[in-house]
């Protein structure tokens, strides 16, 4: 039976870099997850903006010269609210990163190209093995180490079992901690678009009934500048765009812009996804810590989601790396588990206010959307913090 520090379960980009800031630290890591490897264009429509704690992390990890040249730096933030349907405009706003002495809030990836890079680069460290193609099977408990064997037979010995496979976690579910599940009646459209006006490192959020339109910066595509998009919208709404075919979807998503970065052209297929919010019961059980989609879930707004995740990881490997004897012991899992419960809470409860606001359609909700807007950005203090929440504070 093979023995490890830590085992890690799930190798999309959370579980992908657990696995390099660990190794790096110097413990010895195996990561076990069912999909082969993968990393091909098109198998994830979604894109990534790192924002500057989830970068410095990937620094520390040794990751970010390698996903360097496919980042696309956020320079600006312009929130557009719109009504009505066409939607017409009646605010837009812009929030500058230069205005906090930054140079941008983030650094947009798509997630297909940041899984390959990151792979390619983990499989270079020592005691790391990416197990891709392999998947966990089950789980012991004991006080002093996880059993664990995975679906090729393999058995393993860890001092610490790390859930990072995904909302319907197995690794979770072995462990025995439920979740509970907040629904919106919502999905998101993930795909990309090229379009005939320069984005020029501005992210846009349009706002109307149903949730947000994000059109997020990337490099340009076939010699034309392109956007990742996130098109939030009611279920049934959602389901029947993602059925379209093209010319009605290109006028539906023409309408949706408001026409700000011109004319759009599809140029991926479409994904569907579902928007809740779901927390675990518990972040740890013995020998066991969740991170990342395994121990929450957020609606796909603010950069949230994976940079949620990404801190899981910082507070996780700073435990770690200051008593490295006591990996997996109950105090540093405690210690885990009060450190991210409380930020947790707090962002579930603003990311669902806020979704819950922005997807309204009743005009006096509305209205308290447009005034929030105005106030955010026209007062300051308000501006600034939320800059700085926007840089990841």
């Amino acid at each position: 039976m093979e023995r490890v520090d830590l085992f890690i379960s799930g190798g999309g980009l959370a579980g992908l870099i657990a696995t390099a800031a660990f190794g790096q630290a110097g413990f010895r890591v195996v990561l076990a997850d069912p999909a082969p490897p993968s990393g091909d264009e098109g198998s994830d429509l979604r894109s990534t903006a790192y924002l500057q704690p989830s970068r410095t992390l990937i620094e520390r990890a040794g990751l970010w010269q390698a996903l360097a040249p496919h980042a696309t730096p956020l320079e600006v933030l312009r929130v557009v609210d719109s009504v009505g349907w066409p939607p017409e405009i009646r605010e837009s706003r812009e929030f500058r990163a230069e205005e906090t002495g930054e140079a941008a809030f983030g650094w947009n990836l798509p997630n297909w190209r940041a899984r390959r890079v990151l792979a390619e680069a983990i499989a270079a460290l020592p005691g790391v093995s990416l197990r891709l193609g392999t998947g966990f099977r089950t789980l012991v408990q004991r006080e002093s180490e996880a059993l664990v064997t995975l679906s090729d037979g393999a058995r393993l010995r860890a001092r610490l079992a790390l859930a990072a496979d995904g909302r319907a976690s197995p690794l979770r579910e072995a462990a025995g901690i439920g979740v509970d599940v907040t629904r919106y009646g919502q999905k998101a459209l993930a795909f990309s678009v090229t379009h005939d006006l320069p984005h020029e490192g501005v992210s846009t959020e349009i706002y109307n009934r149903g949730g947000a339109f994000t059109l997020v910066p990337l490099g340009d595509a076939g010699g034309r500048p392109a956007s990742a998009v996130v098109w939030m919208d009611d279920g049934p709404r959602a389901v029947a765009l993602a059925a379209m075919e093209a010319g009605a979807f290109a006028a539906e998503m023409q309408a949706r812009s408001c026409g700000v970065l011109g004319a759009l052209e599809l140029a991926t297929g479409r994904q569907v996804w579902p928007v809740v919010t779901q927390r675990a019961q518990a972040m740890v059980a013995q020998r066991v810590a969740l991170i990342a989609e395994a121990a929450h879930v957020l609606p796909p707004i603010g950069a949230q989601g994976l940079n949620t995740s990404l801190q899981d990881v910082a507070v996780l490997v700073g435990l770690a790396v200051a008593a490295p004897e006591a990996l997996g012991a109950p105090a540093m899992l405690d210690a885990y588990a009060a450190a991210r419960g409380r930020d947790l809470a707090a962002r579930a409860r603003a990311i669902d206010l806020f979704n819950r606001v922005c997807k309204s359609g009743l005009v006096p909700v509305q209205s308290l959307r447009l005034a929030g807007l105005r106030a955010v950005h026209g007062i300051a203090p308000l501006r600034r913090a939320a800059m700085r929440a926007g840089l990841g504070g």
